[in-house]
């Protein structure tokens, strides 16, 4: 594997996006679009020390703050309505698709860039790596495997992510830490969510120190490590190394939950490494 600048900044990105299952367990009482909402507001604050405090760095054109409200908002609102009408297990499964998306979607997007035989390959496999971890040693008939319109909203999650990604590769340049301005627009829309949608809640102070590293760890600087990545590096093979997310986020689970990986879990982490490692080898 490759180990480029951009893919070290992929890797951050995916390790924090990791650490998001366990801080979600210790939030799981908290409405999910009141979570967003604050954690993205305290990840729109890393823009100021990032920008240099310069305000103007800040500024972005009316077309990128659409798309980072289509990514950033968008993908979390079609998520939780997934999760909300669907099996959760099959609903993440299906947005695990975004990795996939990045890779075969990449010539739409970006002129120039070819998907070659090795690149789906190693996307397929590296999604049956995703698909091994998330089911774990479940049994398929074990799963709700009824139609469900949540499939449909899981669906579009990982459509949105995947082109969100990619398009920011296409609008004017504006710098990374023009970011926070993204997230804050997106944060007020989802405590906007919250308010119509969900219940009030009080948070206890546990809580609050919950939210506030969910705003500066996977819902914060990931985001900014994130775009970093897409500047510098090749889409595709960032997708690839994408995959490695749901098997991070199961093995953090089982130890948190004091459990040693079963089989299907070891065997998800040989097929999304394996795969990594062939997708992003120099053609």
């Amino acid at each position: 594997m490759v180990l480029s600048r951009a893919n070290f900044y992929a890797l951050g990105a995916i390790a924090l996006w990791v650490s998001l299952a366990a801080l979600g367990v210790s939030l799981q009482h908290v409405p999910p679009f009141l979570l967003t909402g604050i954690a993205l507001l305290v990840g729109s604050l890393l823009a100021l020390p990032l920008s240099g405090w310069n305000w103007r760095v800040l500024r972005v054109p009316w077309r990128t703050l659409a798309l980072g409200i289509y990514g950033l908002f968008g993908y979390h609102f079609l998520l939780f309505m997934a999760l909300r009408t669907a099996p959760p297990v099959q609903a993440n499964l299906v947005n695990y698709l975004w990795p996939l998306g990045m890779v075969v979607m990449a010539p739409l997007f970006l002129p120039g860039t070819q998907v070659t035989l090795k690149h789906l390959m190693a996307a397929v496999v590296g999604f049956a790596g995703a698909a091994l971890a998330i089911l774990g040693g479940q049994n398929i008939s074990d799963l709700d495997t009824m139609p469900s319109w949540g499939y449909l909203w899981a669906l579009a999650a990982a459509l949105v992510w995947s082109s969100y990604s990619l398009l920011t590769q296409r609008v004017a340049a504006f710098s990374t830490a023009a970011l926070g301005v993204l997230g804050l627009v997106s944060g007020l829309l989802a405590l906007a969510c919250h308010l119509l949608l969900e219940p009030a809640t009080t948070l206890s102070a546990s809580d609050w120190l919950y939210l506030i590293a969910m705003g500066l760890g996977p819902l914060g600087t990931a985001f900014y490590l994130w775009d970093a990545a897409l500047k510098l590096g090749d889409a595709r093979h960032i997708g690839l190394l994408s995959f490695i997310t749901p098997l991070g986020s199961t093995l953090t689970l089982l130890w948190l939950r004091g459990e040693m990986p079963s089989t299907s879990v070891l065997g998800a982490a040989v097929l999304i490494v394996g795969a990594a490692w062939v997708g992003t080898r120099p053609d």
